[in-house]
């Protein structure tokens, strides 16, 4: 436990005060954001905000990673494979960014471009996870469902990285909302990998027990616990009116991170609750999509469904703070029903 908390320490110190020099170097760099023109007129005004800032963000969770495990050791696969999947997916955002301030343009790489990218890293992190860390190829809720997807499963992680990486960005369209409902999810797997670790098969005499190893499971845990202080450490720049954006960097990053940790800790499909907000957000601009093609009228007034609230007239901050707590009763509701599993098994505590 003592490691998790020095994690989560470390991850939020180097953002806390990382982060406002990454805002004035960013600005020298002429690192600024780039917005749709045709979305609500107030956010013209966030035009030119350093973006990018993602950067930090991983670098807070690499750097509480490293700092963790030279004080206690013990590095495994499992945490190892998770921290790929975010800088892999990290990089691939980045080059996005980076094309888009480079061009002075909202669009950055093409479509495919980035699918390749994600599946790239999909693969390899896969690959790394079943060969290297043991994670099961089957089908998983809360636990493995007995259904093994065989070599379907890496295509599989591709579908769950891509999604989850896509669906996070699509939530990045106002100060904080991404960055903060991220935080909710994160603190979420910092309790399932330790309580995975505390109940693991490994452990003489234990219930309801979890297959995962009491070392991975910890080293999952504090991987989590990284990314909670880091992302809570951005969050204090990023937070309305933010200072800076974490740009397709940490978007694909976090949602990259989400997905891995769900893959590893065998919760694939719990993470569509959890993640719920993303799933929501996503939805709306596929309903949107499917709308006007196919009936040739928008939905909504505009999509992903939060700047469609905001063209109704809610303020902002109003918007953010009613998406959190959308956020936090997803995560309540599938923390709930983790926990109901292991008590329904004959777990005690």
């Amino acid at each position: 436990m003592r490691a998790i908390l020095i994690a989560a320490a470390v991850g939020m110190a180097v953002t806390l005060l990382g982060t406002p020099v990454a805002i004035r170097a960013f600005r020298l760099w002429g690192w600024g954001q780039h917005i749709r023109e045709d979305g609500p007129h107030t956010h013209l005004e966030k035009m030119g905000t350093p973006t990018m800032g993602g950067t930090v963000i991983v670098a807070g969770m690499v750097a509480a990673y490293l700092v963790t495990r030279i004080v206690f050791g013990t590095v495994t696969a499992a945490g190892l494979s998770v921290l790929f999947a975010t800088i892999g997916l990290g990089l691939v955002g980045f080059v996005d960014d980076f094309i888009k301030v480079r061009r002075q343009r909202s669009l950055g790489l093409s479509k495919a471009a980035k699918v390749a990218g994600q599946a790239v890293v999909a693969v390899a992190f896969g690959i790394v996870a079943v060969k290297m860390a043991h994670v099961p190829t089957e089908l998983s809720f809360i636990r493995d469902t007995g259904v093994n997807l065989g070599i379907v499963f890496y295509p599989w992680v591709f579908v769950i990285l891509a999604s989850a990486s896509n669906a996070v960005n699509l939530t990045d369209g106002l100060d904080g909302l991404a960055s903060g409902s991220s935080l909710l999810v994160l603190s979420a797997y910092v309790y399932i990998s330790f309580w995975q670790a505390r109940h693991s098969c490994d452990l003489p005499a234990v219930p309801a027990c979890y297959p995962v190893g009491v070392n991975a499971g910890l080293d999952t845990a504090i991987v989590a616990g990284g990314a909670v202080g880091a992302v809570a450490g951005f969050l204090w720049w990023n937070a309305a009116p933010a200072r800076i954006f974490m740009g397709d960097t940490g978007a694909l990053a976090l949602g990259g991170l989400v997905a891995a940790l769900a893959i590893v800790t065998s919760t694939q499909l719990l993470l569509v609750l959890l993640g719920g907000l993303f799933v929501l957000e996503t939805t709306s601009v596929i309903l949107q999509v499917v709308s006007f093609r196919g009936f040739g009228r928008r939905l909504f007034r505009m999509s992903p469904i939060h700047h469609h609230f905001e063209l109704a007239g809610w303020p902002e901050f109003t918007v953010i703070v009613r998406f959190w707590i959308i956020a936090g009763m997803c995560v309540a509701i599938g923390i709930g029903l983790f926990y109901a599993d292991f008590v329904a098994r004959g777990g005690t505590g």
